[in-house]
């Protein structure tokens, strides 16, 4: 089995980092080895400033990555930094993919992730992969079936 490397930035919230050594693990099991560049509690991050830690710390992080992967929780939802990351990764032209915390029974995503996001998808390696590599762009509930169509509102250019 050969391995396929991706630069990832996993957007979450720091309560949920072991669910990202799984997530991970996960992957890797199938041959696909996620270089995380986010901040976890393996590489905290010390600074006191918004300002700085979004300029010089995770702007620099997420344009590495060709796709933002958000791990969603319940907490996930009200982030102010994972709605953040979401629309700077949207503007830098990412991919951006959701996926449910394992186990999951569901709950509200990030605002940004549903306005912005390319794909949604449950604990699947298969589909995760999937939508990492931006071949499947749709959006699921934890448990694989498909979330109601979603009204976008597209706005003309000019």
């Amino acid at each position: 089995m050969t391995t396929d490397n991706k630069n990832v930035f996993i957007s979450h919230i720091h309560k949920d980092d072991a669910g990202l050594k799984d997530l991970k693990d996960l992957l890797s099991k199938k041959g696909m080895n996620v270089r995380d560049s986010s901040i976890n509690s393996d590489r905290p991050n010390n600074a006191q400033s918004p300002d700085y830690i979004k300029s010089s710390i995770l702007m620099p992080r997420i344009k590495w990555a060709s796709t933002l992967i958000v791990y969603i929780t319940p907490e996930t939802k009200n982030s102010e930094w994972v709605n953040w990351e979401i629309e700077k990764a949207e503007k830098l032209g990412k991919t951006i993919v959701g996926v449910w915390e394992r186990g999951s029974s569901g709950c509200e995503i990030p605002e940004a992730l549903d306005q912005y996001g390319d794909a949604i998808v449950g604990w699947n390696t298969d589909k995760i992969i999937e939508a990492i590599n931006g071949n499947y762009e749709k959006f699921e509930n934890p448990d694989g079936t498909l979330r109601p169509e979603r009204n976008i509102t597209r706005h003309p250019c000019g």
